[in-house]
């Protein structure tokens, strides 16, 4: 029998306890989209649907060592990256994509939970900044998330959007999804996204979905990119497939009634 040549994903993120987010999320995403997922866990989160009660860091020492375990076994066609925590472990995570130089890294600038809890250490956007972005293939910032990257404030319409956008390609990545949910969100039901690369930018719009069990969006769309990508020419196609699967699992996310607060999207509403 022939082996199936599917794409081997890797996530490096924090784990959800409550299975709606973090690596649970990413591991699910790679799976539904046809990946085979593994994982370097940066932290525990005690977290649930309605919020992150405690946090426990895993050393730098033992991310790098699991990363390490990973490379020199399996190979590995993409890399997400959410919840790094601090310094430390930024460092450790860009010296293994340094030495093992994986084709396609998604960076996902994870730094505040749903909930408000802080996910990085506020000392670490600089080592975020300086030391990942240049090692990213696509980064996947919110409003806050790029305001914070960049020193400046947040974005109030898309060509504030685009303009900080195109500082982040400046600053170093290679492409930047500037996603744009939190742009009038009392005031408009249009959710636009821009892909900005050195060829252009390219909109991505859509409708609000109204829902409020949208736990784990941000990861799982960069899971969603890192996931696909492999398997798509170009950024482009891969935005478009990874958002339309997107928008779905938010629209499917009632019909799964996981706990008493904000839920998460269903991952595999194509199959149950």
């Amino acid at each position: 029998m022939t082996a199936m040549r599917c794409p081997h994903a890797l996530t490096i993120a924090g784990s959800d306890s409550g299975g709606g987010a973090g690596i649970q999320a990413d591991l699910k995403t790679f799976s539904a989209l046809g990946a085979y997922g593994m994982s370097v866990v940066t932290a525990l989160t005690a977290q649930n649907t309605c919020g992150v009660s405690a946090v426990e860091l895993v050393s730098p020492e033992f991310v790098r060592a699991q990363c390490d375990a990973v490379f020199h076994d399996i190979r590995v066609d993409a890399v997400k990256m959410g919840m790094l925590a601090n310094a430390g472990i930024i460092h450790a995570v860009a010296a293994a994509l340094r030495e093992y130089q994986p084709q396609f890294v998604v960076l996902d600038t994870v730094m505040i939970a749903k909930g408000g809890h802080a996910l990085l250490d506020p000392a670490a956007v600089s080592a975020l900044r300086d030391e990942l972005l240049p090692l990213a293939s696509l980064i996947t910032p919110n409003l806050p998330e790029a305001a914070a990257l960049l020193g400046c404030e947040e974005a109030r319409t898309e060509a504030d959007m685009l303009a900080q956008g195109r500082a982040l390609l400046a600053a170093g990545a290679q492409a930047v999804l500037m996603k744009g949910g939190h742009l009038g969100q009392a005031q408009s039901e249009e959710c636009p996204d821009w892909l900005i690369t050195p060829a252009g930018a390219v909109n991505f719009p859509a409708k609000r979905i109204a829902t409020r069990h949208t736990h784990g969006t941000g990861c799982t769309l960069s899971a969603a990119l890192t996931a696909l990508r492999p398997q798509r020419p170009d950024w482009a196609s891969t935005v478009q497939d990874a958002k339309a699967w997107l928008l779905e699992a938010i629209a499917q996310a009632e019909r799964l009634q996981v706990g008493q607060g904000i839920g998460p999207v269903h991952h595999f509403h194509r199959w149950w």
